[in-house]
């Protein structure tokens, strides 16, 4: 089966970050849509609201040749784009606060074997024009098996 075929398939996303040495690792089922040289990988997290309630968040990641952009819906809206070398711009959006932001990707490596995934990348997140973290994240796709 190439790896560049077109179909909808279920997967295991995890997803772990790092940030000044503390971990964050989100594990969640999804699917992937691959459609010729973009993948689309689709999950839903659940997250505590500001008063202890469970909110759902929707998350879709396109990979694109060079090119990631994590895009959120739900509590939070969100939109991050990633590419080696280069300062893209995003926003950041909550019941709380509101802001445009911008990524400065160092590394982003994207490996693919057939329908799984691993990609890493490291970035400098600007807020206001203003460093404000470094970041590490590794993401793994792993396809489920049919039943």
């Amino acid at each position: 089966m190439s790896e560049l075929q077109s179909g909808k398939y279920g997967v295991t996303v995890t997803l772990e970050s790092r940030q000044d040495g503390q971990k964050n690792v989100i594990t969640a089922a999804g699917e992937a849509v691959s459609k010729g040289e973009q993948l689309f990988i689709r999950y839903e997290e659940t997250e505590q609201g500001p008063q202890g309630e469970a909110v759902s968040i929707r998350t879709m990641i396109k990979i694109t040749g060079r090119e990631l952009k994590l895009i959120r819906h739900g509590s939070i809206e969100s939109e991050q784009s990633f590419e080696t070398g280069k300062q893209l711009p995003g926003f950041y959006r909550s019941p709380y606060a509101q802001f445009n932001l911008s990524t400065a990707t160092r590394k982003l490596d994207i490996t693919r074997n057939g329908r799984s995934l691993e990609v890493s990348w490291e970035y400098d997140l600007y807020v206001y024009g203003e460093l404000s973290g470094q970041f590490a994240i590794s993401l793994y796709i792993q396809e489920e098996p049919q039943s």
